[in-house]
């Protein structure tokens, strides 16, 4: 297995939920920027199911060389690396956050699955599953350049879930809605709307075995987002969202 954001909950969670279920993989290959975290994980998953990994950092602000990767092979590739970036009016204009967050949620993200997505293309088989948002859905005042890049990477899993399907790589993208985690701690969200780590583990493992396309962690995140998306613009952009 690759997993890019390899230190994120939902990551790591989801690596257990599957070498829980009887999954076993040659060798878990945790791309990350932080070693010691990936480490950590490393020692674990190696103590409790003896199952082999390799950490390789990668840092998105900075170019990549594809071909330190060309050892890398696997048939399934988990993304969860993303950047909130600071949605005050202060990080709105700051250059280097909007920079940051768009780099790492898309532009500096996509040529990394392409890598990979090729070479699954080439012995047609792999499952890309990609971690976007239910924020890429409506562009809101509160998080609109996370938005922006999200909405960018959901429309390219869609259109990466086009393109591989008749080359036997099927593509799932995952809207997880408010997630419990690091990267939101802080920040007021309702628990009803609010998934853990372990849950949204255990959803996307499901759907990953049933090969679904589009999920959200909670269900209630889709009809959510529906009413959002048919909102009419003109009473839509008066509103605190």
């Amino acid at each position: 297995m690759i997993v890019l954001g390899s230190t994120s909950e939902v990551a790591q969670a989801f690596v257990e939920k599957a070498l829980k279920a009887g999954e076993r993989f040659e060798k878990i290959y945790l791309f990350t920027s932080n070693k010691e975290s990936a480490e950590r994980f490393a020692r674990h998953i190696d103590v409790k199911f003896l199952q082999q990994s390799e950490i390789i950092e990668i840092d998105l602000m900075k170019p990549v060389r594809f071909s330190d990767w060309d050892h890398v092979n696997s048939s399934l590739l988990f993304c969860a690396a993303g950047y909130l970036g600071e949605n005050t009016e202060e990080g709105l204009y700051d250059n280097k956050n909007t920079e940051r967050i768009i780099d790492i949620n898309y532009s500096k993200l996509v040529p990394v699955i392409n890598y990979f997505a090729q070479k699954f293309e080439s012995k047609r088989s792999g499952t890309i599953i990609g971690l976007s948002s239910v924020a890429g859905e409506r562009g809101r005042q509160s998080n609109f350049i996370y938005g922006s890049a999200k909405a960018a990477f959901t429309a390219y899993l869609s259109g990466l879930r086009n393109y591989l399907f008749d080359k036997k790589v099927h593509v799932m993208t995952v809207k997880p809605g408010f997630m419990a985690t690091k990267m939101t701690e802080g920040l007021p969200l309702n628990p009803k709307l609010t998934a853990t780590p372990t849950k949204a583990a255990d959803c996307i493992y499901n759907a990953f075995k049933k090969k679904k396309n589009v999920v959200y962690v909670l269900p209630v995140w889709g009809i959510i987002m529906m009413i959002i998306r048919n909102i009419p613009e003109f009473i839509f952009k008066k509103m605190k969202l």
